[in-house]
């Protein structure tokens, strides 16, 4: 009897599977909402609260800090409660640490909430990605997370409309932090109206919810499975122990994993180096060149809208050229724009390279989010995806302490040739890893 696993990669795409990305879709638009209304904030309290660069550096990275714990744990954490779960957890917190910023009268405890929001959010990406990943017909697995992926710039650009119309208001920081709380509402939306993975129910053993899933996802294919043509009993291996904690954090460097983890490792730590370096200080690097706070959102605005057909690209071509060759080709790109913005002074020259970096960076990051839990078997596949975020959000802690050390000793040019040296190492890193295009995802951890 077909598992439902197999099942599950037979299928066509259903409404069903619409109704999951696109809930998903909208957690992960949220997600870059809050991660896209920080960096409009910043150049606000800049202005308002006269922050030293220093003060500004570790609010940014303080909030990466939480994200590094949260990826982190929330792989595991998915890995061992559900996908979902998890999921809705993550919306939860972050949701009401970012509305409760709303509030704040200080440095401190500013810093204290956006560690907590951090927490939520890193959580939250890496499960989000896995959870689509696993309910994807194998065909059209890398396209559908890439798509996933693309509601980022759906956040990101209402993060940009926010801070354009409503930041430069009076107290209008603390009304962008409002609206943040939205998330929280929408984890009971996700917790109620979205199914658990059938992958990592049969992983588990709890194979009758798994096929109770797949049939419905069946029946909106117009494939109905009687409940007697059902498997009856789980699969070989399903519900055996899976490593849980260190141990499986261990398992990511077992000799069959760890020249992928090493991989993907690598590339995660550069791209977010350079993409959290440069978005989120965009808006105050324009400001310190001497554009007003608002003609520095309106730029940014602009530039964040050549993330959609970077998506829109990426999502095409991982199908078609496969996930190393998209993947690269995106990196090679950001690596290639990031010093023309560099070296950009006219606003024509800054809106150009400022798009191609932003079309080309976003593209890589739907290649990266679909490739990774495609290296990974379901027992693992949170916690490898959750710590190769991890392992990125270190570099996203790092990159905003080095920005105003690095403009205060070479300015904009030196700052994105760095960033440009990191995207072409990620390039580099990207030779090792499996291509999976249309290839069923791995059960079981593999031998070696």
């Amino acid at each position: 009897m077909t598992s439902p696993s197999a099942r599950l990669d037979s299928l066509p795409f259903t409404r069903k599977h619409l109704r999951l990305l696109t809930g998903s879709g909208i957690g992960w638009a949220l997600d870059a909402m809050d991660v896209g209304l920080i960096s409009f904030i910043l150049a606000a309290l800049v202005a308002e609260w006269q922050l030293t660069p220093a003060e500004t550096s570790w609010i940014a990275s303080v909030g990466f800090i939480g994200m590094a714990v949260g990826a982190s744990v929330g792989g595991l954490l998915a890995d061992r409660l559900g996908r979902r779960q998890v999921f809705a957890l993550t919306l939860l917190v972050y949701g009401l640490a970012t509305g409760a910023s709303a509030l704040v009268g200080g440095v401190a405890a500013l810093l204290v909430l956006r560690f907590f929001v951090g927490l939520g959010l890193g959580s939250e990406l890496p499960v989000a990605s896995t959870y689509v990943a696993e309910f994807a017909p194998a065909r059209i697995r890398g396209r559908l997370v890439v798509i996933l992926e693309a509601f980022w710039a759906v956040g990101w650009t209402a993060a940009a409309l926010i801070g354009y119309f409503v930041v430069p208001l009076e107290n209008g920081w603390r009304w962008a932090f409002a609206l943040g709380a939205i998330p929280a509402v929408y984890a009971l939306v996700v917790r109620w109206a979205l199914p658990e993975s059938p992958r990592f129910l049969e992983s588990r053993g709890r194979v009758s919810e798994a096929d109770a899933i797949v049939r419905d996802f069946e029946a909106s294919a117009g494939r109905a499975v009687t409940r007697s043509e059902s498997p009856v009993a789980p699969p070989a291996g399903a519900g055996e122990a899976a490593p849980r904690g260190l141990a499986a954090v261990a398992a990511l460097w077992s000799p069959a994993l760890r020249m992928r983890t090493a991989a993907i490792w690598l590339v995660w730590f550069c791209v977010n180096f350079s993409y959290y370096g440069a978005f989120i200080w965009i808006p105050t690097i324009l400001f310190n060149q001497g554009f007003d706070l608002v003609r520095s959102f309106g730029f940014t605005l602009i530039i964040t809208l050549a993330q959609l057909p970077g998506y829109a690209v990426a999502a095409w071509l991982i199908e078609v050229w496969g996930r190393r060759a998209t993947l690269a080709t995106f990196l090679v790109g950001s690596a290639v724009a990031a010093v023309l913005f560099g070296s950009s002074t006219e606003p024509w020259q800054i809106i150009a390279s400022g798009m191609a970096l932003s079309f080309f960076n976003l593209g890589a990051w739907g290649a990266l989010y679909a490739v990774t839990p495609e290296l990974y078997p379901t027992t693992l596949r949170a916690t490898g995806a959750g710590w190769a975020a991890a392992v990125g959000r270190i570099a996203s802690i790092v990159a905003p302490l080095f920005v105003p050390w690095a403009m205060e000793l070479g300015g904009a040019p030196l700052l994105f040739v760095v960033f440009s040296i990191f995207f072409a190492i990620a390039a580099v890193g990207v030779i090792p890893l499996a291509d999976r295009r249309g290839q069923a995802l791995d059960e079981r951890l593999p031998v070696g």
